[in-house]
């Protein structure tokens, strides 16, 4: 189970958050790997997908992740990120998913630009 997701606009950046709930946690009592995976994917699509009026469609080509600590239960976790470089059809984006301080995971994304 994904979610639920909460969005802010930063300064610079759109911040997805979310609490880690009991449906997320894994026999070792931290969130799953693909729950913090899910939450990289959904920020930075949704980072490339606000950027221009009207939104931008897109799809998820390539998806990179560096697991660096573990959420626990009931941590709230934000992903941030951002657009390195965007062109009419791909946009390469880079982030990173904090608890508080600490950096749990670090990512980065190529994305298809579905225009018409």
């Amino acid at each position: 189970m994904a979610g639920p997701y909460y969005v802010r606009q930063d300064d610079d950046c759109i911040v997805v958050g979310a609490r880690i709930h009991e449906g997320q946690i894994n026999h070792i009592k931290v969130a799953h790997g693909g729950v913090l995976g899910t939450l990289a994917d959904v920020a930075l699509s949704l980072q490339v997908h606000e950027a221009e009026r009207p939104r931008l469609p897109v799809a998820t080509m390539s998806l990179n992740t560096n697991y660096l600590a573990a959420a626990k239960l009931y941590d709230w976790v934000e992903a941030y990120t951002t657009i390195d470089r965007m062109s009419k059809r791909t946009a390469y984006c880079s982030g990173r998913i904090l608890c508080g301080e600490k950096v749990l995971m670090t990512m980065s994304a190529v994305f298809a630009i579905l225009r018409k």
